[in-house]
């Protein structure tokens, strides 16, 4: 919410888990949310012309692949009256070291449903190589060719995006972190260097795809985009004090705006 909000755009949220804390610190308390009560909130949405007003739809954490399908409605009616709307979704599902931490079924909601609507996606490593059927990505080129296949899956494929986030290849440096973008036609890598936290703060993600629609929603160009995505989350994850498990977005909102530094996006 926060940094669409600090972008200048209006979020407006629908949960679809009410939990105590983040899943990442291992316990937690709280429910799932069942696909009638998101119908229900969606019904009320729609009485108030909210989901017709709507230009763009984010989706991360899946609690339940029923509530997927209910997000996947939403989308569709949102493009009934915005026909080019990006609908981004992070197909959250792991990460290297934890493995799959969702529900059974969500990740083939993902690999099966929401793609074909999605028009920017947003997987780390792990996640692209599940929803690409598991082979594993040695190379940057690799990456590429698979983003490229698996960009024929999506919706408008020739103007879709594929960002994968934390790439760790053998012909990347290993002090770094990359991040590939690809559409049909163009790919860009950026690259930063490697903040050893442990553990990592949650929420990176979340950040990151909140930050990259905002700025696509502002009609920057895709490496525009990307950059400034990468530079705030960067920003953020360097002045996470060690131990803490959240990322401190209200003492430093002010990176959300203007980072304090820039990784440029590099064709490759």
């Amino acid at each position: 919410m926060l940094p669409l909000q600090m972008l200048g755009i209006q979020p407006v949220a629908v949960h679809t888990v009410q939990f105590s804390n983040h899943t990442g610190y291992g316990e937690f308390k709280g429910q799932v949310f069942t696909p009638a009560h998101i119908s229900d909130v969606l019904d009320g949405l729609r009485a108030r012309d909210v989901l017709s007003r709507c230009e763009a739809v984010l989706s991360g954490y899946l609690g339940d692949a029923g509530v997927g399908e209910a997000i996947l409605t939403a989308v569709q009616e949102v493009r009934a009256s915005h026909p080019k709307a990006h609908y981004l979704c992070d197909p959250v599902m792991g990460d290297v070291g934890r493995g799959i931490f969702v529900r059974p079924g969500i990740p083939e909601f993902l690999r099966k449903r929401a793609l074909s609507l999605a028009s920017v996606i947003t997987p780390n490593h792990y996640e692209f190589e599940l929803l690409s059927g598991g082979e594993p990505l040695t190379t940057v080129e690799a990456a590429i060719k698979a983003a490229r296949a698996m960009l024929l899956q999506m919706h408008e494929s020739k103007s879709a995006l594929i960002v994968i986030t934390s790439l760790r290849t053998d012909d990347l440096p290993t002090d770094s972190l990359a991040t590939l973008a690809v559409t049909a036609s163009n790919a860009w890598l950026v690259q930063t260097p490697f903040v050893d936290l442990q553990p990592l703060p949650n929420g990176m993600g979340d950040v990151f795809s909140a930050v990259l629609l905002g700025h696509l929603m502002q009609g920057d160009p895709v490496p525009t985009a990307v950059s400034s995505a990468v530079s705030t989350l960067y920003a953020l994850v360097l002045r996470t004090r060690e131990g803490e498990r959240d990322l401190p977005l209200i003492a430093y909102r002010d990176q959300i705006i203007n980072p304090g530094e820039r990784f440029s996006a590099e064709p490759v």
